[in-house]
């Protein structure tokens, strides 16, 4: 058993020391595989089929996870079926396109360059229908109210 001992504080020290030692004695150092696949993965991204991958991930950002939460807040024990958290993230994707749309034409109508919670309000009121606008108002002023005292 000594002799095996001696050989992994061993077999540790080239591997810290030179890439190339790395590479050779990939199967006895069993952590060192795993730290080399992270770094490329996150700075570089050495393997091709892990980037296409991380890429195709990074690109689809949904609404999903804010769904849910809302969903839970209301009503705990109820789920959503796949199909339906799919609607409804193109429902609210379409809803934002439409309001950001709005909000555009007022900041350019007005000669601004920035989209202030003033146009969103507006946009809200011109897109939205009745009680939904006026309950949405409510909404986004207390949100921002909220963020603006912390």
């Amino acid at each position: 058993m000594a002799p095996k001992a001696e050989k992994k504080p061993a077999a540790k020290k080239p591997v810290e020391e030179d890439p190339a030692a790395e590479k050779a004695e990939k199967s006895p150092a069993g952590k060192k595989p795993k730290a080399e696949k992270r770094l490329p993965a996150s700075k570089e991204g050495g393997g091709e089929g892990k980037k296409g991958k991380k890429k195709a991930k990074k690109s689809v950002e949904t609404y999903k996870i804010y769904i849910f939460k809302v969903l839970k807040q209301v009503h705990p024990d109820v789920g959503i079926s796949s199909k339906a958290m799919s609607i409804m993230n193109s429902f609210i994707n379409d809803i934002f396109e439409k309001l950001a749309g709005e909000s555009a034409k007022l900041a350019r109508y007005n000669k601004k360059p920035t989209i202030t919670s003033r146009e969103i309000q507006t946009s809200v009121r011109l897109v939205l229908p009745g009680e939904l606008a006026k309950h949405a108002v409510s909404e986004g002023t207390k949100a921002v109210t909220k963020f603006t005292s912390s």
